[in-house]
């Protein structure tokens, strides 16, 4: 189940959760982030290849692709077992921005995105089927977990894809993680 939380910046513990579809669309298209369902068009085995998972979304990829420009399309996947698990969610736990718009599709999974806009934090909760874009320039972290499970499709519009500024902000430190929010739940 997807869910929202809309917190204010500074009361970390004091969010409103929202969990129907059509209220968290709304409520992240309010701040410019596209909140979308998408639909495989043929089933795909847990060990599908990069090709294949590609191939299974490909109408929504497209439309998506010549709606922003996309230039390159990949899958990333981590597991529990991954070495560097520890290593990559300390990374994207950290504050930060990009000068492209960041968009993630869960094949499989699930994340917790951070969107640290204004004077508001939205916690949103993506699972299996949800697209999220995060605009340019938008504060946000991202938690996967102490043991994250997903794959995702990644869209990007410039060729070096995935670069992050990062804010030396430490507020990800005060709003839950991701295994307290999905333990909330």
């Amino acid at each position: 189940m997807s869910v929202l939380t809309v917190y204010a910046d500074n009361q970390p513990l004091l969010g409103e959760p929202y969990t129907d579809f059509t209220v968290i669309r709304d409520q992240l298209k309010s701040i410019n982030v596209q909140f979308e369902r998408w639909t495989a068009n043929f089933e795909l085995a847990a060990d599908a290849a990069q090709e294949t998972v590609i191939a299974a979304y490909l109408d929504s990829i497209e439309r998506l692709k010549q709606q922003y420009g996309f230039q390159s399309v990949d899958v990333v996947s981590l597991s529990p077992n991954h070495p560097e698990k520890a290593a990559f969610r300390k990374k994207f736990l950290a504050e930060h921005i990009h000068d492209d718009f960041e968009v993630r599709f869960f094949v499989e999974g699930s994340g917790l995105f951070y969107l640290h806009v204004q004077d508001k934090v939205y916690a949103a909760l993506c699972q299996k089927g949800d697209l999220i874009s995060v605009p340019a320039n938008t504060t946000h972290w991202f938690d996967m977990g102490e043991n994250p499970r997903f794959v995702c499709i990644r869209l990007f519009t410039k060729p070096d894809g995935w670069v992050a500024d990062f804010t030396g902000s430490d507020i990800s430190r005060y709003f839950p993680t991701f295994d307290q929010y999905v333990a909330q739940l």
